[in-house]
């Protein structure tokens, strides 16, 4: 198994067009390895380095791994998401279930974080945290807290979506397709 690097300005494009549908986002600590459907997130240059600023909400069990580790991979499919893996990393809770044993996949590991990478979605950005805000909810428009933050509905339920966002600006430190 090799890995092609690739500029991630070249593949913006791509990522940004797999995002809007959904990628997986992978984390690991010491010891437990979570993956999650995304699709929020940027790409974009601050610092003088290029980022990739993800979204996780509060009661994620990925962001408590996350705000341990720090870092975490972005596996983006060459077509598109199978949707077993989708429904797999998008509908259940890593707290419950281990997610890359039951989406059968391949952990493949990563140049630089620990975070490791997943051979079934072969295009893959390592990202280093380098800094991550609570977003407040009240310095938000209305009827985006209306919708995409309702508070009726139980923060810990997945699929939940009334808790608030943290956002972590990642620097990507890597980037590769890894072929066979």
């Amino acid at each position: 198994m090799t890995k092609k690097k690739i500029d991630v300005l070249d593949y913006s494009s791509k990522i940004l067009k797999a995002l809007s549908k959904g990628v997986l986002l992978t984390v690991k600590d010491d010891e437990k390895v979570n993956t999650m459907v995304i699709s929020w997130g940027a790409l974009g240059i601050e610092w003088n380095k290029v980022l990739f600023t993800t979204y996780i909400r509060e009661n994620r069990y990925t962001k408590a791994i996350l705000d341990k580790a720090l870092n975490f991979t972005i596996n983006i499919p060459l077509e598109k998401m199978d949707t077993k893996v989708f429904g797999i990393a998008g509908t259940k809770s890593g707290r419950n279930i281990d997610k890359i044993k039951e989406a059968n996949l391949t952990l493949v590991d990563s140049e630089i974080v620990s975070s490791p990478a997943i051979k079934e979605l072969p295009i893959t950005l390592e990202c280093k945290v380098l800094y991550k805000q609570k977003q407040v909810l009240e310095n938000l428009p209305e009827d985006i807290v209306k919708k995409d933050y309702p508070q009726d509905v139980d923060g810990t339920f997945v699929g939940a979506n009334r808790d608030p966002h943290t956002a972590y600006y990642a620097e990507i430190v890597a980037a590769y397709i890894i072929e066979e």
